[in-house]
């Protein structure tokens, strides 16, 4: 399966468990691949025939910049099911959430949750 990868799309969201991530916010990271055929698009250069990149970038903005959820898991779930309710067309989704700052004691590069959903007619 062909596939398109959206990598590291940043977002400031106000998702977490605690109320200071609520109130405050913090910024978010988002690398997608999604999963299709573009062998029609590849034979006739024709956006129509593929997924526009910047409406799944508004898309995840939409969610990310939107209703708050605790968990990382949650805002990946939204993410993956309103792609594949969004575009017939893609086989797979796996998303990447990740937090590059959460309020956690310690030295290390960001916390991150990653899911792959598939379309379940298939």
């Amino acid at each position: 399966m062909d596939k398109i990868f959206i990598n590291q799309m940043e977002f400031y969201g106000y998702h977490g468990v605690l109320p200071e991530e609520n109130r405050l916010g913090q910024r978010f990271r988002v690398t997608l691949t999604l999963e299709l055929d573009l062998q029609k698009a590849g034979l006739s250069d024709n956006l129509n025939d593929t997924v526009s990149y910047a409406e799944v970038y508004e898309l995840c903005k939409d969610i990310v910049e939107g209703k708050p959820f605790q968990l990382l898991e949650a805002v990946a779930q939204k993410i993956s099911n309103t792609i594949l309710n969004t575009y017939p067309t893609i086989h797979q989704v796996t998303v990447q959430m990740i937090k590059p700052d959460p309020p956690i004691r310690g030295h290390y590069e960001s916390v991150a949750v990653e899911i792959s959903r598939r379309r379940i007619n298939e």
